[in-house]
């Protein structure tokens, strides 16, 4: 388990070996991997940072390598900055709190970039669930010639502490499965990894949310990944900050970086998802209006609203979960406006057919499948060109989300 790399590099290159420029190279990546910026996002850790503390300087001190420990916290209020500011005296350590702002840890990781005073960055979780002892491992596979070196504890070698919660742990494959497409590393939801400054993306391009920063640089950046297997731990002290929310997030993330990677078909996708999850409100709706005696086509009718409503909120905010945030009751007005394209392309279409045609009307059920047929194509090409377009005026008091900027509400 404490071998240097898991064995592979992603979507790498071969170089030729033993040319001056090469070994040149190679020396300044040596260079620069003896002085480096950890960057820790923190939120209500007081408790892990003495001991995260020691046990960075304890892995790199000996090692000969210069470093600082920039902790970047959401404002816990728990006494973190008096913590850090006591083991400042002695220890390159320094903290920037995050007031005013959404919590959020991506942000608060790139902050700490903007902050680093070395090229070579390090980004580890407080909780030590990343052990710190791994970042030497980390920089020799830059030194290599990666971009970006991982954490992983899924690469041959790695491991999971059974202690770690069976919930959390089945979330994680979870999310490590659907990832699987936007990258070949076997750990994509890592938040432990080294990555040089120069081979980051242009944070204008970034549209970080949640918490796997380390994915969306990965996948913006195209960045060649080595995997160094660790030892994940479960936190000994405070608690998980992954709630509901948090998961949520990282689906919406998930999305965008398909619809990044993969374009318009990757957005027809999510959208046909949303719109089939709408599709079981519509049928359910229908069904239990139908059975309190409502005429079957005022229950068509009536089924409508509540699925159009579920599919804005969905497509608000993961099929279209990148663009410029509107005002909710205009935006909900101008889908449910250009919904009723498609709805009368939709119940027209089942009218039609359950009135002319009897095998339709013997089963309405199909009939109704294909009218949704019908305006889901007609609702994607409005809501793309006019709901959720790309160049319209922000909700007011929000943020843009561009560069490395997301929505506050």
């Amino acid at each position: 388990a404490m071998n240097t790399e898991a064995g592979r590099t992603h979507a790498g290159r071969s170089r030729p070996q033993g040319s001056p420029r090469d070994t040149c190279a190679d020396s300044e990546r040596s260079r620069e991997s003896r002085r480096v910026s950890v960057v820790v996002p923190t939120y209500r850790e007081a408790a892990n940072i003495p001991g995260l503390v020691s046990r960075i300087d304890g892995a790199l001190s000996p090692a000969g390598i210069e470093w600082e420990l920039i902790l970047v916290d959401d404002n816990s209020d728990d006494g973190s900055d008096a913590v850090v500011d006591g083991l400042a005296h002695d220890l390159p350590v320094r903290i920037e709190i995050r007031r005013g702002a959404a919590r959020d840890l991506s942000l608060s990781v790139l902050r700490g970039f903007e902050l680093a005073a070395f090229d070579t960055l390090v980004v580890l979780d407080a909780d030590l669930s990343h052990p710190p002892e791994r970042i030497v491992d980390l920089l020799a596979a830059l030194d290599d010639g990666c971009d970006m070196a991982v954490g992983s504890r899924y690469a041959p070698g790695g491991f999971v502490e059974r202690r770690w919660n069976l919930a959390d742990f089945m979330n994680s494959r979870a999310a490590t499965a659907l990832a699987r497409h936007l990258t070949n590393c076997s750990d994509p939801m890592s938040g432990f990894f080294a990555v040089r400054r120069r081979v980051l993306p242009d944070p204008a391009k970034l549209h970080p949310i949640g918490y796997k920063i380390g994915l969306e640089l990965m996948v913006r950046g195209r960045l060649r990944v080595r995997e160094v297997p660790i030892l994940f731990a479960t936190r000994v002290a405070g608690s998980s900050k992954t709630g509901w929310l948090q998961r949520i997030n990282a689906v919406r993330h998930l999305c965008r970086l398909y619809v990044f990677k993969y374009g318009g078909a990757a957005r027809a996708l999510i959208f046909g998802l949303v719109g089939a999850s709408g599709l079981a409100v519509d049928v359910a709706v229908y069904l239990g209006l139908a059975s309190l005696g409502l005429e079957h086509r005022l229950a068509r009718l009536a089924s409508f609203w509540p699925a159009v409503t579920w599919n804005w909120l969905l497509n608000r905010g993961f099929t279209f979960g990148e663009r410029p945030r509107q005002p909710r009751m205009r935006q909900w007005a101008r889908f449910t406006a250009a919904s009723l394209v498609g709805l009368g392309a939709n119940v027209g279409g089942y009218a039609i057919l359950t009135t002319f045609v009897p095998v339709f009307d013997r089963h309405r059920l199909v009939a109704l499948l294909f009218g949704v047929a019908l305006g889901s194509a007609l609702n994607f090409t409005t809501a793309t060109l006019y709901v959720y377009r790309r160049h319209s005026a922000p909700e007011p008091g929000t943020l843009q989300e561009s560069g490395s900027q997301r929505e506050a509400s």
